[in-house]
């Protein structure tokens, strides 16, 4: 049981990151918090040239087997492509979209000077045609109200070319329960899971470094992870990252992929890559050790983490821990804290199985 100082605990980790900006490419904001949170949970802490975070728990041992545990710190957005002549900002979407969830929605511009509130226009229905009002809108047919009149009020502003812009979200508890609400769980929960782990393992002694990586532009395609895995060349691999929790009204329960507060989901596949045997395996031996509730994934379509740090130098053996999740890429993510705080225990305690004789084992088919 996950007690409750913990869960609130979790929330409040969870909020910080989810609520804070960082769009691919534009993670500036995100990575300071993430610096201030884990700094002093890690041996060692530095960034690369690309941005991405590597916090170190080092190991006990020589010669120490590297593990490295990736999730990204980036999440979708827009940006701005144009401004016309009225001040309606034009934009095209950075990561994968789906164009039903954004008429309508309040947003906020980043821009030189500050932040901006607008809001994703439409026509109203009242004089749509009935054709109109069966069609999806395309992301080039929609624009963002900042109230302006004018592109020079909105460059006055510090609007320009290349001001991203994101959801106006903040997390929220549905109902007073375990389950919460916001923006950006793709993947800031994955981070909040990540510094976590750091937390619980910070009086351990481990016989693997420990490489904690917060990765950077996963959502244009796991580019974070590909060079972080490269220089750190670590041993076995494990992505943390949400995955699908269709378990909503009107969906059979062959579809549901995971379900919320079932406990994390160890990944069999996705569309990225298969799952090492051995390593899912100590996964699941480790979380039926400490019993912690987990699921079974298998995915059909997405990548994480996993797919870029496999093909790294000669190859890593990895694996996934995933944390169900419901509307993906929406501004109204629901997620179980009980299943990420069980998450950030399955990993913490698969830290402290990774040894050097169990590493020279995965090698071994």
């Amino acid at each position: 049981m996950v007690s409750e100082e913990v869960k609130a605990s979790f929330f409040s980790l969870l909020k910080k990151f989810s609520d804070a900006i960082g769009v691919s490419g534009y993670e500036f904001e995100i990575r300071r918090l993430i610096m201030e949170e884990v700094g002093e949970l890690a041996d060692k802490i530095w960034t690369d040239k690309l941005g991405n975070i590597v916090a170190l728990k080092e190991g006990e041992s020589s010669n120490a087997p590297k593990l490295m545990v990736a999730a990204h710190i980036d999440e979708i957005g827009l940006i701005v492509s144009h401004i016309d002549s009225r001040g309606f900002l034009r934009f095209t979407g950075v990561g994968g979209w789906n164009e039903r969830v954004l008429p309508g929605q309040r947003v906020i511009v980043v821009t030189s000077k500050g932040r901006l509130r607008g809001v994703i226009g439409m026509k109203p229905p009242h004089i749509m045609t009935p054709e109109e009002k069966k069609q999806v809108l395309e992301m080039d047919k929609l624009f963002v109200d900042i109230g302006v009149s004018s592109r020079e009020e909105a460059e006055k502003l510090g609007v320009k070319v290349g001001s991203v812009i994101v959801f106006d979200r903040e997390v929220a508890r549905l109902g007073g329960s375990d389950k919460v609400t916001g923006k950006a769980f793709d993947d800031r929960v994955g981070a909040a899971t990540l510094a976590y782990m750091l937390k619980l393992l910070r009086n351990d002694s481990l016989e693997a470094n420990v490489y904690a990586v917060f990765t950077v532009q996963e959502e244009i395609g796991l580019k974070g992870a590909r060079v972080s895995a490269f220089s750190i060349s670590p041993d076995v691999g494990i992505a943390v990252d949400v995955t699908i929790a269709n378990d909503i009204a009107g969906v059979e329960e062959k579809d549901w992929i995971t379900q919320l507060g079932k406990g994390p989901a160890i990944k069999i596949m996705d569309r990225g890559n298969i799952s090492h045997p051995k390593v899912r395996e100590l996964l699941i031996r480790v979380a039926e050790k400490e019993k912690i509730p987990y699921q079974l994934e298998v995915l059909t379509g997405g990548a994480t983490d996993a797919a870029a740090i496999q093909l790294a130098r000669e190859g890593i053996p990895v694996g996934t821990v995933s944390i169900p999740t419901r509307y993906i890429h929406s501004p109204i993510e629901v997620l179980d804290l009980n299943d990420a705080v069980n998450a950030s225990k399955l990993l913490a305690a698969f830290a402290k199985e990774v040894t050097k004789e169990w590493v020279n084992e995965l090698n071994k088919w």
